[in-house]
């Protein structure tokens, strides 16, 4: 997307001329998804409504898994875009959304991307969490971690963080490590389970043979 689709983008998602410039996301989204993200996060930060965006864009996510009229309105590939936009500005309104919250969906149903919604909401919430200094971190081990080893593995993940991040930590089990733990935070990557090993070790010897 060219810097004057961008452009146009948020002028779409905001109602304030000022959104013509760019506010720069804390953290880059790739494809059409972080697009989307990344020109509300603009439009929002222009409106100061990030908080309220967010709060009502996690909503109506929740709303499309435990509403299947209303998903099943959004996906349904025979109604026209037209249909699909007035009748989000209608639920907008009735609502009482957002004006950048309204405009995304709008936006989405005239150029057919409803199906992309959940996406761009899972982009938006990443580039929101690093907006409060959040970094994300999830590890998976063999076994349950008990506390003790919880508390010391949160200690040595939050060496890498900077200034005045915070660490947001989840902890699943998956018994196919064998042992060990696949350690993910923020885009570093860190596969130490003796699965690994074991795989590696295997396809040496497979080489080597």
């Amino acid at each position: 997307m060219s810097l004057m689709k961008t452009n146009m983008l948020v002028r779409s998602l905001s109602t304030s001329s000022a959104a013509a410039q760019l506010v720069k996301a804390p953290v880059q989204v790739f494809g059409i998804d972080g697009r989307y993200a990344t020109a509300l996060y603009s439009a929002a930060s222009k409106s100061k409504s990030l908080d309220t965006v967010e709060k009502e864009l996690v909503y109506f996510q929740k709303s499309i898994k435990t509403d299947a009229k209303l998903k099943e309105f959004l996906l349904n590939p025979v109604l026209k875009r037209s249909i699909k936009s007035e009748a989000l500005k209608h639920l907008a309104s009735k609502t009482s959304m957002s004006s950048n919250t309204g405009n995304l969906l709008s936006l989405l149903a005239e150029n057919g991307r409803l199906g992309k919604l959940d996406a761009i909401i899972n982009a938006f919430k990443i580039i929101m969490a690093a907006h409060r200094g959040e970094v994300t971190c999830e590890v998976i081990t063999a076994k349950p971690l008990d506390a003790g080893q919880k508390q010391n593995l949160e200690a040595a993940l939050k060496k890498f963080l900077k200034g005045n991040q915070s660490l947001q930590l989840t902890a699943s089990v998956d018994p196919s490590l064998i042992g060990g733990m696949v350690v993910s935070i923020g885009d570093r990557y860190v596969d130490m389970s003796v699965a690994s090993k074991v795989k590696k070790y295997s396809e040496l010897i497979s080489t080597a043979a």
